[in-house]
């Protein structure tokens, strides 16, 4: 049985245009392209502010609130939280730590992870000292 339900010559289900690839455009009305020059149809087009403004459908924004903000941070920690926990969780293999006269053990992503941790330290401790250099100035400002 085929899958064709429209029964006839009709094509077979997602083929578009003719069957005959070399067919004319000029005997196939579906082949013709737009005439450009041609005079189309307009639709009106209602605009904000017009003089029926009160007949067009009103556009109401959703006001971004901090809620909203807090709530796609949440979800962008819970997926970054996640990532590192696969991530320690795959690299387990123990790796020897010498840190001046500190000697230790700590599996790889472990050791990763808190050398990401000092990392992000060493940008956030001289940025909010900067940031409370500027405070102050734009209050005596």
């Amino acid at each position: 049985m085929s899958d064709d339900r429209r029964g006839g010559d009709s094509p077979t289900w997602g083929r578009v245009g003719p069957a005959d690839p070399t067919a004319d455009p000029a005997t196939h009305p579906a082949l013709r392209t737009p005439d450009p020059t041609a005079e189309q149809p307009t639709a009106a087009v209602p605009v904000e502010g017009g003089p029926d403004s009160e007949a067009t459908t009103e556009k109401r924004a959703i006001p971004h609130t901090r809620a909203g903000g807090l709530w796609a941070a949440l979800i962008l920690s819970a997926v970054v939280l996640i990532f590192l926990l696969v991530f320690i969780l795959q690299n387990t293999e123990p790796v020897a730590i010498t840190f001046l006269w500190m000697t230790g053990t700590l599996p790889i992503g472990v050791a990763l992870l808190f050398a990401a941790i000092a990392g992000i330290l060493l940008v956030a401790v001289p940025g909010t000292g900067r940031i409370l250099q500027l405070r102050r100035q734009a209050r005596r400002g």
